[in-house]
């Protein structure tokens, strides 16, 4: 495999034209059920599995399943504010060197399943119930620009299921 392969396992994020309700609903329904199928994936992986890198500099599994967590609770930060304010400006962050801070490296990754779980129902309860017009909301990305929220979930359908194919894929490798 090439590193573009190792780095993008399904494919570089593209975003989909005209998200129309259908396409949401599945996108979300891709979010609800992650927390889920990233269990099964990383269950009975040993110490020894957790801190392997998915590839050649990459980040290790336990790296990639914390990272989740605070991606997740940082667009769910970011969609309460898109809905409950005007065009909010965001606060990005850096997350290599979150991924590299001693909770994301020493933590078991019970933790962050729990957190990914919790907040899962939390965030999903909430994109099930929003309206044309609240998909439509915005906020300032200082980086990458304006996004709205149904291009958010968009992304973040394929954010959760990037990750998870890193976990997939090297397991599939490894043949564990």
């Amino acid at each position: 495999m090439d590193i573009e392969e190792l780095k993008y396992p399904i494919g570089r994020y593209q975003v989909e034209e005209n998200i129309n309700k259908a396409a949401v609903k599945r996108f979300i329904k891709e979010i609800e059920l992650l927390p889920e199928r990233l269990a099964d994936t990383v269950k009975g992986l040993t110490i020894q599995q957790l801190q392997t890198r998915y590839r050649p500099e990459g980040w290790t599994v336990q790296q990639v399943v914390h990272h989740i967590a605070d991606s997740h609770l940082n667009s769910y930060v970011r969609f309460k504010l898109a809905l409950t304010e005007d065009k909010p400006i965001i606060k990005p962050y850096d997350e290599k060197l979150w991924a590299e801070l001693p909770d994301s490296k020493l933590v078991d990754i019970n933790v962050s399943l729990v957190l990914i779980d919790s907040l899962h129902k939390r965030w999903t309860t909430l994109l099930k119930q929003l309206s044309d017009k609240e998909l439509n909301k915005q906020f300032l990305h200082p980086e990458s620009g304006m996004k709205n929220l149904r291009e958010t979930i968009c992304y973040y359908a394929w954010h959760g299921n990037h990750h998870l194919a890193h976990i997939t894929s090297l397991k599939q490798r490894m043949k564990w």
